[in-house]
């Protein structure tokens, strides 16, 4: 594991990324609080199951997430991660191309492992 706090966060970041890339379910079910609330880029509130189910519909692909802009502040037991993310994919065989901005709130588990825990998303134009 890395030493560093933002070391980890960086780390943790990147698996939540190829997670999501390749919609591995197992590793998302880690990464993810069961608390977890997100507001999406058009102001819906999903929770943990509800990100999952979206993943397992198999409706989205994505076909690239370019992260760009990070900025991260992290304490002992809670991170925050602003990142811009360049978001590609079909959706129902649609194109989609989005250009982001995430923030995530990252705790850390009584295991000391990392668990996204709220979230928000927002298109910029």
């Amino acid at each position: 594991m890395p030493s560093s706090l933002e070391d980890q966060i960086v780390a943790t970041e990147e698996r939540l990324r190829q997670a999501m890339l390749h919609s591995d379910l197992a590793v998302l079910d880690e990464l993810i609080a069961p608390e977890l609330l997100f507001t999406t880029h058009d102001g819906h509130l999903v929770g943990k199951q509800d990100d999952l189910a979206f993943h397992r519909s198999g409706a989205f692909r994505f076909h690239g997430l370019e992260p760009s802009e990070t900025r991260i502040e992290a304490k002992p037991q809670l991170a925050i991660v602003s990142v811009r993310m360049r978001l590609t994919g079909t959706y129902n065989g649609t194109r989609v191309a989005e250009d982001l901005r995430y923030t995530r709130v990252w705790q850390r588990t009584p295991g000391m492992a990392w668990q996204v825990i709220a979230g928000h998303a927002s298109v910029v134009r």
